[in-house]
């Protein structure tokens, strides 16, 4: 019995996808539940799963077609098991990389660069859990394959010899390059990337968008952390971070100025009577924002575990389309990366956006006398068109408040 493949009901607000790459060839005996093929959204990447075991008979949608929900991606002949002459495997085709093992577990994101660069996975030795396949395996693989592996042309120059790799041109644009002193590379925007371009000018273009600054002392949460870490970890399985506390202050600042927990609609006022929390981090396809539903009724533990969950996800893109929608204020953490300050850019149609900043030890004046103390840079963006300079900086001030002393955080006082 021949069964049609289609692309799944897309989520609300999703209008079409990019078919990356398939990882099953025509002919191909595939289990049920196998992965078929990976579909980019905006937002995630999303796998097609055989819904019977059976033979992959015709692929009607090549790699890098623009899909929307319903549209026929392949047939599919359902077969309880393979025939003799569906083990006989046909010739790799466009669709899958000569070398792909099956059997080796990688993440969207790296499959994409394995396909797109016809890598041999058994060859790339992986360090992630298990030995897991990550992104930043695959680049060193390729960068030292390179390195090895592709010639050198070297280029006259008067007075100078400039010796340079040789890069080859892809089709469709993939890459385009020579072999001169000053190579270029064009490569097509990823969906995601492009909706980042999208969003972040729509910020810009339809708010009035100001950031306000200030400065917390995080010696008490540090001191705090150093005191009660051990005995967290034990208990929860988690370490405590520095997230949680600024979520829980967040919150509490959130309570006394709902402007800034709310959104326009049109000419509406939405005011949320909810805390949905947008926490930024990295994942190889670029920054993304899952969201922490219902922030206000979990405890730091519930925070934290949550936040590990995330970061997990976003390496293995695996994260899905409800843990990535809605939100009503957003925090962002350029510390990590050694960010100093910055003016953090809104997360439409949320009104508001807290942007951290990396903690160091600085000269500050205590009750008359000049001591080091471990001090972090806070901003806040916001759209003036709702909320007033006063709100936003005491919204801030209350921030910093809640930080400094973060006993009124675990009293909730």
């Amino acid at each position: 019995m021949s069964i049609e493949i289609r692309v799944p009901t897309l989520p609300e607000s999703v209008a079409d996808a990019t078919l990356i790459s398939w990882h099953k060839a025509v002919g191909d005996f595939i289990q049920k539940d196998e992965n078929l093929v990976d579909l980019e959204t905006d937002k995630v990447v999303l796998e097609v799963p055989a819904p019977e075991s059976g033979i992959l008979t015709e692929i009607i949608s090549q790699d890098g077609s623009t899909v929307t929900s319903g549209d026929l991606l392949a047939i599919f002949t359902v077969q309880a098991s393979p025939s003799t002459n569906s083990t006989e495997k046909s010739p790799p085709t466009q669709q899958e990389p000569t070398h792909v093992n099956a059997e080796i577990p990688l993440s969207p994101a790296v499959r994409r660069i394995i396909f797109e660069n016809n890598l041999d996975p058994s060859l790339i030795k992986g360090t992630g859990k298990g030995g897991r396949i990550t992104k930043a395996d695959v680049q060193d693989y390729l960068a030292n394959n390179t390195q090895e592996s592709t010639p050198s042309v070297t280029v006259d120059m008067p007075k100078a010899v400039i010796t340079q790799p040789a890069v080859s041109t892809k089709e469709e644009g993939r890459a385009v390059s020579n072999n001169s002193p000053r190579p270029e590379q064009r490569v097509p925007m990823t969906r995601l990337r492009a909706k980042v371009a999208e969003r972040l000018l729509q910020a810009q273009q339809n708010a009035a968008m100001l950031t306000t600054f200030n400065e917390v002392n995080m010696q008490n949460v540090i001191d705090l952390r150093k005191q009660y870490q051990d005995r967290f970890t034990a208990k929860h399985n988690v370490k405590l971070g520095f997230m949680s506390f600024f979520i829980k202050a967040s919150i509490e600042a959130l309570k006394h100025f709902p402007a800034i927990n709310a959104s326009i609609d049109g000419e509406d006022i939405i005011y949320h009577g909810y805390y949905d929390v947008g926490i930024a981090v990295a994942s190889p396809r670029g920054l993304i924002v899952p969201v922490l539903r219902d922030a206000d009724q979990l405890d730091f533990a519930g925070i934290e575990k949550n936040i590990v969950d995330f970061s997990t996800k976003a390496k293995a893109g695996t994260l899905t389309y409800d843990e990535l929608n809605g939100g009503t204020f957003t925090i962002t953490n350029g510390g990590i990366f050694g960010s100093m300050l910055s003016t953090p850019i809104l997360n439409p149609p949320q009104c508001a956006i807290l942007g951290m900043h990396a903690i160091t030890e600085r000269a500050v004046v205590e009750k008359g006398e000049i001591v080091i103390r471990p001090i972090m840079y806070l901003a806040l963006s916001y759209d003036h068109r709702l909320v007033d300079g006063r709100d936003a900086v005491q919204f801030l001030v209350a921030i910093k408040e809640g930080l400094e002393s973060p006993a009124h955080l675990l009293l909730n006082i």
